[in-house]
């Protein structure tokens, strides 16, 4: 029970590795709360949640919209009371596919932008006066090892993941005089529901496991030990980092 008693907003957590995050929380004594866009989505997971035992809210989010991530804050100082951690796991990454560099419109380019990038900050900006007023708080980015790699065919999700790693060392120096901890996960290619429908998944699966130390697929539950590590006071004195978690992929 790590988490007993924490509260936790875990953002897009309706599905996937979200999901697994949130589950994994809840198990470790936290307080859940499920901004997502779908909002059913949502409430399917605190159903999970309260069926084991725990305590979930469920809230429809869209967090590229400022109005709305002010509000998912607010809310959960209503219903819980305080913000102790902060997961932003929400992107666009279902559906992506795959394609040339210079094939995304736009249009596409600006939306993943908006939800990966801007998400993250107005997320940070609505929960951090929170946790500045009690001294303490803990924020989890999520990259991914596109970045490193430097993988083309999904440049725009690409490109917007090495924003976060950027965005977490400026944030970590901001925020750290307050007591608060901004870290990041950068996962590997894992098989959450977005990868198993991605066109070409088979290749990248292969591919994948051969540049790994440990020749063996990456599933969710793989995560989520580093997120409940990094927002535990095991991890206290650690702060701007990016963590990969990937079965030595990447080696930093």
């Amino acid at each position: 029970m790590k988490l007993k008693d924490r509260v936790a907003i875990i953002t897009g957590a309706g599905r996937g590795i979200g999901r697994a995050y949130a589950l994994r929380f809840a198990d470790e004594g936290a307080k859940v709360v499920i901004p997502e866009i779908v909002f059913e989505n949502a409430q399917k997971v605190v159903q999970e949640i309260e069926a084991n035992g725990g305590e979930g809210l469920a809230l429809g989010t869209d967090v590229s919209d400022e109005t709305s991530t002010i509000e998912m804050a607010k809310k959960t100082i209503e219903h819980f009371g305080k913000i102790d951690i902060l997961i932003n796991n929400a992107a666009i990454y279902y559906g992506i596919g795959f394609k040339r560099w210079d094939s995304w419109t736009t249009e596409y380019w600006d939306r993943v932008f908006a939800v990966n990038v801007r998400g993250n900050w107005l997320s940070i900006k609505a929960v951090a006066p929170y946790m500045i007023a009690q001294g303490n708080g803990k924020i989890i980015n999520i990259a991914s090892g596109t970045v490193d790699i430097g993988f083309p065919h999904i440049l725009p999700y690409t490109a917007s993941k090495g924003a976060i790693m950027a965005m977490t060392k400026a944030l970590a120096r901001a925020l750290g005089r307050y007591g608060i901890n901004v870290n990041c996960i950068s996962p590997g290619y894992t098989l959450s529901e977005a990868s198993l429908e991605m066109p070409g998944k088979v290749a990248g699966d292969e591919q994948a496991i051969l540049s790994r130390c440990f020749r063996r697929q990456e599933y969710p539950e793989d995560l989520v030990g580093t997120a409940v590590f990094l927002a535990s006071e095991d991890s206290a004195f650690i702060t701007g980092q990016i963590v990969s978690v990937d079965g030595g992929e990447v080696m930093r």
